[in-house]
């Protein structure tokens, strides 16, 4: 049996990249997105309900990340969900589900987008989200 691990989402920035490196060497950043669901309620009010994402870049799609986001852009994201666990210093184990990026879009005038490398086609496609996970800083 085939199975499918896909996330899309549009939503706005919540916080700006924060950019580390693994000790392999490994640009990573880590940063956050809402989306909004909206619906009508039993008397046809318009209700909604917002949810945030932790996202994941890796290599050159995350200093491009760290480069040209920024906390309120409107983004378009592809990826898959991996959650990772650790260990906290009360000997707990901490789990975090996150969207891995592989491919963004930034949206919004035009005029902020000039000179940006997404208006002229030149964003890094991809991440290289091979690294272990015991490489990944913990939040």
């Amino acid at each position: 049996m085939k199975s499918v691990n896909r996330v899309t989402l549009l939503g706005n920035v919540t916080r700006d990249p924060e950019l580390k490196s693994t000790t392999g060497g490994q640009t990573v950043a880590t940063f956050g997105l809402a989306t909004n669901r909206v619906w009508r309620g039993s008397e046809g009010e318009k209700k909604s309900l917002p949810e945030y994402h932790n996202l994941v870049a890796w290599g050159g799609l995350a200093e491009f990340t760290g480069q040209y986001i920024r906390k309120g852009k409107p983004l378009f994201v592809e990826g898959y969900l991996k959650t990772r666990s650790w260990d906290s210093g009360e000997g707990t184990k901490i789990f975090r589900t996150e969207i891995v990026v592989e491919n963004i879009i930034l949206l919004g005038p035009k005029s902020d987008l000039e000179g940006d490398p997404v208006a002229s086609g030149d964003v890094p496609q991809g991440s290289d989200a091979s690294a272990p996970s015991e490489d990944v800083p913990e939040s």
